[in-house]
């Protein structure tokens, strides 16, 4: 009797007809492979390999390849009458079924990937689905009888000299669940990498062959080669051209932990790019991954790195625009792996990879081992999950290869810290190593501001005697807690004040940046109000600015603001008191952190040693892990039990729950441009094809789900796809402040048609 191939997977080609079947086997056999590969930077080559040959184990049931050949076309003479939802044939289940039986205990670490290579990780017990469940079915046990009855070659089924031993878990039970989401990210990346050399060849062969760092260093020095012939040599620039030679020096040190303490303004961005090229050549790091708080900048950060280095930086987030000058098929590929040379992405993107269960989330995990990291503005960690952010940058440094910059002018305390009340104390970065040799003869260089403090720290200024103070200067930044206090200053303002706040799309805020800059540098009057998101990364330069009262981290990134470039002898930073106090949370207890530090204070208000006191009676004041991420990530010993899809659900930096975004009808500074209309006429007649979605994130802003109630009932939004609104009202979006989910502003006189 013939022996029937097995399959894992089938197609045609563009004229219809059937290429040869992806064979099983070999599939298995390439699988296991590649995730060694992957795995083999840390140690974890032999757990991978037997994950990558057992993972498709139950696609030799007779019941997934009449499903494969029936569903695929392959063979419509095929037996269609398969039990299961839908005609589907489970097969993720058998080998994570033999792993336990042949390793009992530690084949779950085997299970938690095969099971859930493509649904995700499960919890082991959970109240709605767990692995442990699923394990114990009848179906599972079935599916891998019916396997294991095809007699599938030895090469696969044998398991050869494999032995699990506990004991070579990088950080050991506190490192045991990113180890895990490690090796299964080395899993779903080989499935995913394997499955697309078979179905789209040309696909696949885009992929790789990035610029070693040897290169990208060499287009770095010609870069700034330039750039130094054409900088004045004012006393500032000739302090950016030290920074970046200590940078260069220190790039020599062995990997681990490092800090770089600059003033705003010092030439953070490509001092820090210079250690890491430098470093990553040194030391055989792979990539460069760039880490920024915000959406807001990091498209003028990738921006400025694609001048340097071109199609070597990827740019991934969720408002990254498909644009020929941008992006292209290579890069949209290297944006689900991370496979590029440098890779600029936020925190959220970072993170919540870090700790996510979902496939298309970890499959960029492997390739963050030896790499070196840059933590942009890294006091903007988030506070609620700074425990479990520690914790995994510990075991990356510790256990991964990984080198960590934390780069940011308000350095924030991250050492260990312990209290009389233990539930207060904090596991931190221990030997962390400055890059800068004197930071604080660097500040004192850099100090190119006088900062006023309130006199009567309990009495708030009202807008109108702040508005009235402010029109007396003609080129003024002043930046406040809120956005309904940015659109109540506004309205007090004179005609021709600029406004910044989230509640502007992406394309606004980047035409008004460009403006104010231009403005600016041809000395033309610029008044501007704005929210916080001016303050990080956004490059500025005005002669005064006005902060309202927040966290000292806040108020010394709005001083980076003035007087930047140093062209004045002093420039002038006005701290006020708000009318109202920063909203409840986080930002209410910055601010209560501040009055603390700088109440009664005689000295400068912002000298470096100020900082870290200001840090510790924040991390003070809040849970340092609000979620309890840890103790969701805590193994069992003996069962091993962790529930990583629980913990993933609960890591959100930004929680959407209780929001939704509206594509709004934004028409440019000058009221001409229609590429919104074009794009919103396109996603009526071809519906939410990726590209067209990912562009339009520069027209979107996103509102509380009750404001999108109120608007849905006044007829003014209207929801084209599910969870996706877009404005119809004409006033609803105001071509100076942006969304107005209250109404129409109450003064019409700013308008710029």
């Amino acid at each position: 009797m013939e022996k029937i191939q097995h399959i894992a997977h089938a197609k045609q080609d563009l004229d219809g007809n059937w290429n040869a079947p992806h064979d099983l086997v070999d599939h298995l056999n390439c699988v296991a492979m590649r995730a060694a590969d992957h795995a083999r930077p840390f140690g974890g080559q032999e757990w991978a390999h037997l994950a990558g040959l057992w993972h498709d184990l139950g696609k030799f049931r007779p019941r997934f390849q009449q499903y494969i050949r029936k569903a695929s076309g392959f063979d419509f003479n095929a037996d269609a009458s398969i039990k299961g939802e839908a005609g589907k044939a489970p097969h993720s289940t058998a080998g994570a079924l033999l792993a336990c039986d042949r390793f009992k205990e530690s084949g779950r670490v085997l299970a938690y990937l095969i099971a859930g290579h493509h649904a995700g990780l499960y919890d082991w017990h959970s109240e709605s689905s767990s692995l442990e469940y699923r394990l114990q079915q009848v179906d599972s046990r079935e599916e891998l009888d019916q396997a294991l009855a095809e007699n599938p070659p030895a090469e696969i089924i044998k398991h050869r000299t494999f032995t699990p031993d506990m004991r070579t878990i990088p950080g050991g039970k506190d490192g045991f669940a990113l180890w895990v989401r490690m090796l299964f990210s080395c899993l779903v990346d080989a499935d995913f990498l394997d499955t697309e050399s078979y179905m789209d060849m040309d696909k696949s062969a885009q992929r790789g062959d990035w610029q070693g760092m040897q290169k990208l260093l060499e287009q770095f020095d010609k870069f700034m080669a330039r750039k130094t012939f054409a900088a004045e040599p004012t006393p500032v620039n000739q302090l950016r051209t030290d920074i970046l030679r200590q940078c260069r020096e220190k790039s020599h040190e062995p990997p681990g932990l490092f800090s770089l303490t600059v003033p705003t303004g010092g030439g953070k961005t490509l001092s820090s790019m210079a250690f890491a090229l430098e470093h990553a050549k040194r030391n055989n790091k792979r990539r460069i991954i760039y880490v920024i708080p915000y959406t807001s900048i990091i498209e003028q950060t990738a921006d400025i790195f694609r001048d340097i280095f071109g199609e070597a930086v990827i740019e991934h987030h969720s408002n990254a625009e498909v644009d020929a000058n941008k992006e292209n098929s290579r890069s949209r590929l290297a944006c689900e792996n991370w496979d590029a040379s440098i890779v600029v992405t936020t925190n959220v993107q970072f993170f919540e990879s870090l700790f996510a269960a979902k496939t298309s989330r970890c499959r960029k995990l492997h390739n963050i081992v030896d790499s070196v990291v840059v933590m942009d503005e890294a006091q903007l960690i988030p506070a609620e999950f700074l425990q479990p952010i520690l914790d995994v940058l510990n075991l990356l440094t510790l256990h991964y290869g990984v080198t960590v910059v934390l780069s940011t002018a308000t350095q924030p305390a991250l050492a260990t810290r312990e209290y009389f009340d233990a539930k207060n104390n904090m596991r931190g970065l221990e030997n962390v190593r400055e890059i800068m040799d004197d930071p604080d003869a660097l500040y004192a260089q850099l100090e190119r501001v006088n900062v006023r403090l309130p006199t009567d720290w309990n009495t708030p200024t009202s807008w109108d005697t702040l508005a009235n103070e402010i029109k007396q200067h003609n080129s003024v930044l002043t930046i406040v807690n809120r956005r309904n206090d940015a659109h109540e200053l506004w309205d007090l303002m004179p005609e021709g004040t600029l406004h910044l706040s989230a509640l502007m799309c992406g394309e606004h805020r980047s035409q008004v940046i460009k403006q104010i800059r231009a403005r600016l540098k041809e000395r033309v009057p610029t008044r501007v109000i704005s929210t916080q998101l001016v303050e990080a990364g956004v490059d500025v330069d005005f002669p005064v600015v006005y902060r309202a009262l927040a966290g000292l981290d806040s108020i010394a990134q709005a001083a980076g603001r003035c007087n930047r470039e140093g062209k004045l002898e002093r420039g002038e930073v006005v701290v006020f008191v708000p009318p109202k106090p920063a909203p409840p949370g986080l930002l209410r207890k910055g601010e209560d952190a501040c009055r603390s530090v700088l109440h009664n204070r005689t000295g400068k208000p912002l000298e470096r040693d100020l900082f870290a006191r200001y840090f510790e009676k924040l991390y003070h004041a809040c849970d340092l892990d609000a979620q309890n991420i840890t103790k969701l990530l805590e193994v069992d010993g003996q069962t091993l039990a962790v529930n990583f899809r629980t913990a993933a659900d609960k890591f959100k930096l930004i929680k959407d729950e209780d929001s939704a975004p509206v594509i709004v009808r934004y028409r440019g500074v000058d009221g001409n441009d229609d590429k919104v209309d074009e794009l919103l006429n396109t996603l009526r007649k071809h519906g939410s094809e990726r590209w067209l979605m990912r562009k339009l994130q520069r027209y979107t802003v996103t509102i509380h789900r009750r404001e999108i109630i109120k608007l849905l009932s006044q007829g003014d939004v209207e929801e084209i796809l599910p969870g996706l609104y877009i404005q119809i009202s004409d006033w609803l979006y105001h071509p100076i402040l942006g969304l107005n989910p209250n109404g129409a502003p109450a003064k019409l006189t700013n308008f710029i048609v």
